[in-house]
């Protein structure tokens, strides 16, 4: 495995325990109401549209929320993931719903190792999944061999541009970080996760790309898939830039002044030819 996959394997293991007793997965949510969807499946509900009867698999599905609303809504799931800590909390979320998911343990790279090709209807990869991913293209091959021909690519992602800014100025838009895919990840220490926890981590050093949006349609146009749907969005799920931005009733955060100025997330959708 390549070593700055290691250190984040490391850093999500540690955080699946954390992030499954954090209140905002909402995992008693999920156990108490039968028809729960995460916030995130909520938020592209119009975009995803009917997926009934569907056979679709998750990428990077971390401890399943968004895989479990995905079942919920009518699919039959599969995730994958390369944290061992997080599917612990996927199985054991799902079986205490009475969701029959299959969860299987690989990195992006290796899904076609443990998942057959060629014989899903949906691949679906949830919001801040592509920054810990080293190569776009080597993620756009994964996601063409895994379709059926006709099948659908659903992807939501915090934009490029955003994750080029500096988060850690609170007074204005400060661009200091690559916009475009680099062989150097960036390096992070931190030993915080992004939601409400009552523990720090010891698995500290992270490392992620960027990628930009012309890089993710290229390298999905590269492996046979034809582009259907791109929306770009002035919200995201999380405050990505402290001081600067505000919490709606959606549960989705925005700039406080002139949130025009900047896309936050993005939504694509694409069918393999």
């Amino acid at each position: 495995m390549h070593k700055s996959l290691e250190l984040n394997k490391a850093n999500w293991n540690e955080r699946a325990a954390l992030h499954a007793a954090s209140p905002d997965y909402e995992v008693a949510h999920f156990l108490a109401d039968p028809t729960h969807l995460s916030a995130v499946v909520r938020f592209d509900l119009p975009r995803l549209g009917d997926i009934s009867g569907l056979n679709g698999v998750h990428l990077q599905c971390h401890i399943g929320t968004d895989t479990l609303s995905l079942a919920r809504l009518g699919a039959s799931m599969s995730g994958l993931d390369f944290s061992a800590a997080s599917l612990a909390q996927a199985h054991q979320l799902a079986a205490a719903c009475g969701a029959a998911i299959d969860y299987v343990e690989a990195s992006v790279d290796d899904a076609t190792q443990v998942l057959d090709a060629g014989s899903f209807d949906l691949v679906y990869t949830g919001i801040g999944a592509l920054v810990w991913l080293p190569s776009i293209d080597d993620w756009a091959r994964t996601v063409a061999a895994l379709l059926k021909p006709g099948g659908r690519l659903f992807l939501r992602e915090g934009h490029p541009m955003l994750l080029a800014v500096d988060e850690d100025c609170p007074h204005e838009l400060r661009i200091t970080r690559p916009y475009f895919e680099r062989a150097e990840p960036t390096v992070w220490d931190d030993d915080s996760t992004y939601v409400q926890a009552d523990a720090t981590l010891n698995a500290t050093i992270t490392h992620e790309w960027n990628h930009g949006l012309g890089e993710v349609v290229s390298a999905l146009l590269r492996h046979g898939l034809a582009l259907t749907a791109l929306d770009e969005h002035q919200s995201i799920p999380w405050q990505a830039l402290p001081g600067q931005m505000v919490l709606g009733d959606d549960g989705e955060w925005r700039l406080k002044d002139q949130p025009w100025r900047l896309p936050l997330s993005y939504t694509l959708q694409a069918i393999k030819l």
